[in-house]
């Protein structure tokens, strides 16, 4: 006879199966980084950091200057998890039929005419905005629905866009001339805004040998779409104990003016994160855990990823421009405030 505190039979099958499968999967995402990192070299960080967005089935916005292999990782992840990668160059005269497609007018043999549909780049499984915010209003908006419902509708027409579906958009940090800033409504739909900084020196020698010879090394796809919608559903199956989930909540309402308990984000935010960013940490943690190979995550997977999920959330006053507060400075105190939850 069971002992009423042993776990059930069907309930510790259960978990033997989510541990295999979390095994399994640690492999897999461990062959990914491998072969990732043999071409993109020194962002070990940013690889885990969009890993974990992809695991979640979100979007990210990527920010750095030129020639920090932004379009290659695209590409070289695209490979790697066996998706269908394409990129649009977003420049002040796209139209977001340039995005979408459009129907064009056909005359048939018989003199028919009937509209047929010519879908855009946005029909991929990982599709690349470079320089987002150079596309004017209009055109950034039409990334909008295809980001939030995945579909576009067209002519009152409904296109569901392929499975799964992930926008990497990037910023140029620097030149800001020409330039449309993504609005509030946009932003919030991306789950992490990942800072790509420059390589240390190691990993720049390497990539100045690595690249400069010969041939330069090639990725080979480690897993299929299929599988990765099977590691996204993993990532919602993971356990969160009731402390990280208190923990979120505390750290995400603390980003917000009226409800804060910290006295710079009292004083000098304007506006803070929305219910988006908690569903964005409970997830993110939850694949940060999943790519360390753990069974859950922890109040550590939080606030590692309190700046990534928070920054592009948050917006600070004129006062704070005036006094030269930053956002990192909110961030830090918010980072304070989390490591005492």
């Amino acid at each position: 006879m069971n002992s009423p505190f042993s776990p059930r039979p069907a309930a510790a099958n259960a978990s033997a199966d989510l541990l295999a499968l979390i095994e399994d999967a640690g492999r897999k995402l461990a062959a990914i980084r491998r072969a990732v990192g043999d071409v993109i070299f020194g962002q070990d960080e940013v690889i885990n950091q969009i890993l974990a967005v992809i695991l979640s089935g979100g979007h990210m916005l990527l920010i750095g200057v030129p020639g920090l292999a932004k379009t290659r990782l695209v590409e070289t992840l695209g490979i790697a998890l066996g998706l269908n990668a394409r990129r649009i160059q977003c420049t002040p005269d796209l139209m977001p039929s340039d995005i979408l497609g459009a129907e064009v007018l056909e005359e048939s043999d018989t003199g028919k005419r009937s509209f047929r549909f010519v879908p855009g780049p946005v029909f991929s499984q990982l599709l690349m905005a470079d320089e987002i915010n150079r596309a004017s209003p209009r055109t950034q908006s039409a990334l909008l629905q295809a980001m939030q419902e995945h579909r576009i509708t067209v002519a009152g027409h409904d296109y569901p866009l392929p499975a799964p579906f992930h926008v990497m958009a990037t910023q140029n940090p620097l030149e800001q001339e020409g330039t449309y800033p993504l609005p509030e409504a946009q932003l919030d739909r991306f789950l992490l805004q990942i800072d790509i900084s420059y390589p240390d020196l190691d990993a720049e020698r390497r990539m100045l040998l690595a690249t400069t010879g010969a041939g330069e090394a090639a990725v080979k796809p480690v897993i299929t779409a299929a599988e990765l919608q099977g590691l996204q559903n993993l990532v919602r199956r993971m356990p969160i104990g009731e402390k990280v989930v208190e923990g979120i909540l505390a750290l995400v309402r603390n980003g917000r003016p009226d409800t804060s308990d910290i006295e710079i984000v009292k004083k000098y935010v304007v506006w803070g994160p929305g219910p988006r960013a908690s569903q964005a940490l409970s997830l993110a943690a939850r694949a940060r855990a999943l790519i360390d190979g753990r069974l859950a995550p922890s109040l550590d997977d939080v606030t590692a990823l309190l700046h990534p999920v928070m920054q592009h959330r948050m917006a600070l006053g004129f006062s704070a421009r005036a006094e030269g507060v930053r956002m990192e400075d909110v961030l830090g105190a918010m980072t304070q405030a989390a490591a005492a939850l």
